[in-house]
């Protein structure tokens, strides 16, 4: 297999997994989806729209690791938690609405913020 053939492979997959990401965020919103699928996806689309990571790819294998597995395996979860009518519907709002824009979550940016500054201060504070 080429190096751009492989490099086309994973681009189509992180496009459809940016649409998995989306519908699951507009399936959130739709009143027919139970409360705890709703909880469960507000995490996982919160953390993949925010534009910081709770592990910073900086960190070998590890940065990387909520990118590669965490986010997908919550997508895949979020996915069978919620009706099969609500997720085809927002499926295609979703391509629609991310062939026009990219969303972010400067919400969830600032919650990751905050969780840095704290580990940071109690790190701080253990020391001294």
């Amino acid at each position: 297999m080429s190096d751009f053939s492989l490099i086309a492979r994973w681009k189509r997959q992180a496009k459809l997994l940016r649409v998995k990401i989306y519908t699951i965020y507009l399936a959130y919103k739709d009143p027919r989806v139970p409360w705890y699928a709703k909880a469960f996806t507000a995490c996982i689309v919160a953390y993949a729209f925010s534009p910081i990571d709770l592990i910073p790819d900086f960190i070998p294998i590890l940065g990387y690791l909520d990118d590669i597995v965490l986010i997908p395996l919550g997508i895949a979860l979020a996915l069978k938690m919620i009706p099969k009518a609500v997720i085809k519907e927002c499926e295609e709002k979703a391509q629609t609405i991310l062939s026009q824009d990219k969303p972010k979550s400067l919400v969830a940016a600032a919650i990751i913020v905050a969780i840095w500054v704290f580990i940071i201060a109690l790190f701080v504070v253990v020391i001294l």
